[in-house]
């Protein structure tokens, strides 16, 4: 089975039992393709993320999917009468128009790269795209419904009841929500499972058995928003003081209300006690766990009925063998069993949270037997190997593997094109000429990869460039881009120092920014199985030239007429590349290189210099005026290059 994930925003930081879920998967042979809506509002990263095999596909800028869905219109591909009826039907609020925008280009991929059926977390924005995208497709999907997505997000039963239908089935998170589905879709009912979100105990370490220092800490995760209780967590703290307890408290995690918080507790006179320590790596919050006494989340509903479901970190907090003081709120009892592995309250109950945290503080024998217990609880109900059985069987149930998702699959492989153009920002006026480039290699049947590592939303496409543009693939946004960088600090530190050492060195800012291109260009590479990089410009012969060293592919490049580079640097960064195009005659200095004069110079250029250099090359030039025959000469040139 090769499987789909579709989510609004991926990855998020709060989010693990996501990873969690796609990275058991993996290890039990499933290959995954991941699509994001959106990029990631954050850089911060858990470790864990790098585990996973499948590549994170995003969808290009807004404007280029506007072309994809006027191309679509042309061709008759458009969802037309889907789009109309949900924009009748629910309003302009639901976005239906660029919910199909949207799922035009994650239909082209799952189909392209043959998925089987595709899965979203959450019954909402989505969700919403995975209607269209079955539309356009074909492709079947599941929904993993949580709570706050369906009960507030989404924001209509009538469309819930619509993804529900369209679903092949839905995926409860607990007990409680798959009550609550069950009531608002009745006629869905019977392909409505519970299905838990579990964790893997290996990225867990041992508890400890016993805990060094005399001064207990309590210890709370979640983004600081109403529905978290923190205002009450805070309360039961000053309580705590007030009895003359002994304790210190770490609130993990930002949002929102951070001011507001801080300005609680300032105001209690908790500053030496209460902590906000803004958010973590999932390896830190994990070695927090582990070392503190006694967790607490004091989940409530909000204002606007917003309310958590089935927190995780409770799950991770019983991973760690910590005793878990939380409400009696939707399915928190499902995890946390009362007098057993915990305590629980009623939400919006500062004093009863107070007096279960003190409990706790008190007696530390209670604190292992509840602890002891929780992690005993998880292994038994909540381990990721236990919780994914049942959806790989409702997968195997629903879709269908066919001989003809494998036939895509394998043609896939094989128009690997092994060639990538990389284009450093596009439009670029500097570079005219690259439009027609392109369009001149498919033409020739030459199999390449445009790839643009920034897109000028401010540039005014024309004609021509519309044209291209379906065919050209956009690295995700800046987040996404520094995100990796932050992932690979030893990488990214010995780039640094190779640079450091180099005689002619790339100016800094340029480096900084085409380094942290590269490495957000590996893996595409590998996936596209690339073993030649063409840059197009100066500017991308520096990412090209990183890539050289940590991708292991070879390098040409074409040097614009008037590059950002120093010439100093441009003439020793041409030694390293297979070969290319110059305009330059000062840059031909290697009369055995394969670089050929660049057509775009030719009508500044004599015939005579033109007739010299391609004695030296060992290629009749002459000719080179007709640009068709320019054309043909590089497309014969470039596959040469390939490693």
């Amino acid at each position: 089975m090769r499987l789909g994930y579709l989510y609004s925003r991926y990855p998020v930081i709060s989010q693990t039992f996501c990873d969690a879920e796609m990275l058991a998967l993996e290890r039990l042979g499933i290959e995954l393709e991941i699509g994001s809506i959106y990029p990631p509002l954050t850089s911060l990263r858990h470790e864990h993320i790098s585990c996973l095999r499948a590549p994170i596909h995003y969808a290009p800028p807004q404007e280029i999917l506007k072309i994809s869905e006027k191309n679509a219109k042309m061709a008759g591909k458009w969802p037309r009468g889907l789009v109309d009826r949900h924009e009748q039907k629910y309003g302009p609020s639901v976005k239906a128009e660029q919910r199909a925008r949207n799922a035009l280009y994650f239909a082209d991929l799952f189909a392209r790269n043959g998925v089987d059926h595709f899965h979203v977390h959450f019954a909402n924005r989505a969700a919403h795209t995975a209607i269209f995208l079955k539309e356009i497709s074909g492709i079947p999907f599941s929904v993993t419904a949580h709570g706050q997505d369906f009960m507030k997000d989404l924001g209509n039963d009538d469309l819930l009841r619509e993804i529900c239908a369209a679903a092949e089935f839905v995926a409860a998170e607990t007990d409680y929500s798959h009550e609550l589905l069950c009531q608002r879709c009745p006629d869905s009912a019977a392909k409505i499972h519970r299905v838990y979100n579990g964790i893997d105990l290996e990225r867990f370490p041992a508890p400890l058995s016993s805990k060094s220092g005399t001064t207990p800490r309590i210890i709370s995760v979640g983004r600081l928003v109403a529905f978290k209780g923190f205002e009450d967590l805070i309360d039961a703290c000053a309580e705590l003081a007030r009895r003359g307890l002994d304790f210190t408290c770490e609130i993990i995690g930002d949002g929102p209300l951070r001011s507001g918080l801080q300005g609680r507790i300032a105001t209690l006179n908790l500053s030496d006690r209460v902590h906000l320590l803004g958010s973590l790596s999932q390896g830190a919050v994990l070695e927090r766990l582990r070392t503190a006494d006694v967790f607490a989340l004091a989940s409530m509903t909000d204002a606007q009925g917003a309310s958590d479901v089935f927190p995780t970190v409770i799950i991770e907090a019983m991973a760690a063998a910590q005793p878990v003081v939380s409400t009696r709120l939707a399915g928190i009892p499902e995890a946390v069993v009362h007098g057993e592995t915990g305590l629980l309250v009623a939400p919006d109950d500062a004093m009863a949270l107070a007096q279960a945290v003190g409990q706790l503080i008190q007696d530390p024998e209670l604190r292992l037997r509840y602890g002891r217990a929780g992690r005993a609880r998880l292994e038994q109900h909540f381990q990721i190997e236990r919780t994914v059985g049942p959806l790989i069987e409702l997968l195997q149930k629903r879709s269908d593997v066919s001989a003809k998702s494998n036939q895509q699959r394998t043609s896939h492989s094989e128009v690997a094109t092994g060639i990538a153009y990389l284009i450093d920002r596009w439009p670029d006026k500097d570079l005219p000429l690259l439009e027609r480039e392109i369009e001149e290699m498919k033409r020739r049947n030459l199999a390449i990869a445009p790839i643009v590592c920034e897109f000028d939303a401010a540039a005014r496409l024309t004609r021509k460039m519309e044209q291209i543009a379906p065919q050209l693939e956009f690295l995700p946004d800046a987040m996404v881009i520094e995100a990796e960088w932050r992932a690979n600090p030893t990488l990214a530190q010995k780039l640094e120092e190779e640079r450091a050492q180099e005689e002619q060195r790339a100016p800094g800012g340029i480096f900084l920014r085409q380094a942290r291109f590269a490495l957000a260009l590996r893996k595409p590479l590998l996936e596209k199985k690339v073993s030649h990089v063409h840059a197009t410009s100066s500017r991308a012969l520096v990412c090209g030239l990183i890539l050289q060293k940590i991708a292991n592919v070879s390098v040409s490049a074409t040097i614009e007429p008037r590059p950002e580079l120093p010439q100093n640097w441009i003439v020793s960064a041409l030694r390293k590349c297979k070969g290319g195009r110059l305009s330059d005659r000062r840059l031909f200095r290697d009369p055995s290189s394969s670089f050929l004069f660049d057509k775009a110079a030719l009508r500044f250029g004599p015939r005579k210099t033109v007739g010299l250099l391609g004695q030296k090359i060992g290629i009749d030039l002459s000719h080179l005026g007709v640009a068709q025959s320019f054309w043909q000469d590089w497309a014969e040139l470039l596959p040469q290059w390939r490693q």
